[in-house]
């Protein structure tokens, strides 16, 4: 089937439906045992919603719950402790001081603090550089890490490259979830850690007798999750393949304009409240895996975004901004004028099983929800 564009109201959609049939080698095992070593290693919840999945007339819809992982507020400790551990084996490995080096990266919030966490439990420095638009709260949580914070005065895209300069000092290493062409080693650790949680899923939703779900909906910055759960998804040998929906911010959706164009673009970024997702670059070694995995792609406002965090607050799972964008992007496509030709593309019917990886808690991006 032909690449299309929702022609229906203005719900900022790309669906290519081919995409079920893209392969890929599947991950390394070596970061799951890694994490599971972890003194405050535990799977994350995942939790099952059934008023979710009566109103958007599926079967069964779980949530995956990040709102507490390794002792912080988001997902991002599982890229950024593995992608460390490798650094450091690796210097030490040629006969580098480990000890000294400083890691250094730029980050919209959650990225950042992982860094900064995972220095300060190894007894390192961290500098990390934040844009503008980072709510002082989640600036102030990274400081609290002990890290140096130098606030960049434009976008993300300019956050990394003030970091990339910085990084270049002795005794200084980027710890960076995008990639371009020379930088790739380090954001492809990244992508590897965040396995685990789509392991993770794995084993809960057998436990909840379910062999597969249709549709995983993933927020996306640069890619790096989505390129992990494209990976998981679209490298096994057997079984049905999952329909596979990335969501975006309408003022930062660099990877539906990617797909839509067929090749990555840059965009020129706006302000929303789901700041980690504010990023107007995909990665590079991401962008291989989004072009040919994913099935779709929206893009969302922060009041839809606002909207479903605050329902799923209602439902006992916190979630910020950029974690319940995924119900709010599902909601976007499964509902409204032309869910059905969306539905279709998906694949999807009235028993089909809904995956929402909800990647951050409140406490990771302190915005208020608005009334629903």
């Amino acid at each position: 089937m032909s690449e299309t564009a929702s022609s229906s109201r203005a719900v900022p959609w790309w669906a290519r439906p081919a995409a079920r049939s893209w392969t890929c080698v599947p991950a390394p095992a070596e970061a799951q045992a890694f994490h599971a070593s972890l003194p405050e290693y535990a799977p994350t919840p995942l939790t099952e919603l059934p008023s979710l999945a009566a109103e958007l007339a599926v079967g069964r819809v779980f949530v995956k719950d990040e709102s507490s992982r390794l002792g912080l507020p988001a997902f991002k400790a599982l890229g950024v402790s593995w992608a460390v551990h490798r650094v450091l084996a690796e210097r030490a490995a040629r006969g580098e001081d480990a000890g000294a080096v400083t890691l250094v990266s730029a980050t919209d919030g959650n990225h950042g603090r992982a860094v900064a966490r995972t220095a300060r439990l190894l007894g390192r420095r961290a500098h990390i550089f934040v844009p503008k638009g980072v709510h002082p709260d989640a600036v102030t949580a990274i400081a609290a890490e002990k890290a140096e914070v130098t606030q960049a005065p434009g976008s993300y895209d300019e956050a990394v490259r003030q970091a990339a300069e910085a990084a270049a000092a002795p005794d200084a290493v980027l710890i960076q979830d995008t990639a371009w062409p020379g930088y790739e080693k380090v954001p492809g650790w990244i992508v590897e850690g965040y396995s685990t949680l789509c392991v993770e899923i794995d084993e809960q939703l057998a436990a909840a007798g379910v062999s597969a779900p249709e549709l995983v909906a993933v927020p996306v910055g640069v890619g790096s999750l989505a390129q992990a759960v494209v990976t998981h998804y679209r490298s096994r040998p057997s079984g049905r393949a999952p329909a596979l929906l990335s969501v975006e911010p309408e003022a930062a959706a660099c990877v539906l304009e990617s797909l839509t164009g067929g090749e990555p673009v840059s965009v020129a970024t706006g302000d929303t409240t789901m700041a980690g997702l504010n990023c107007g670059t995909p990665s590079s070694i991401a962008w291989p895996y989004l072009h040919g995995g994913l099935d779709a792609a929206v893009a969302v406002t922060d009041g839809d975004s606002a909207r479903a965090a605050g329902d799923l607050a209602a439902l006992g799972v916190s979630s910020g901004p950029c974690g319940a964008a995924t119900l709010a992007g599902v909601r976007a496509v499964l509902t409204g004028v032309g869910a059905g030709e969306r539905r279709t593309a998906l694949g999807l019917g009235p028993t089909s099983v809904v995956v929402l990886l909800s990647t951050e808690g409140t406490a990771a991006n302190p915005y208020p929800a608005v009334d629903r």
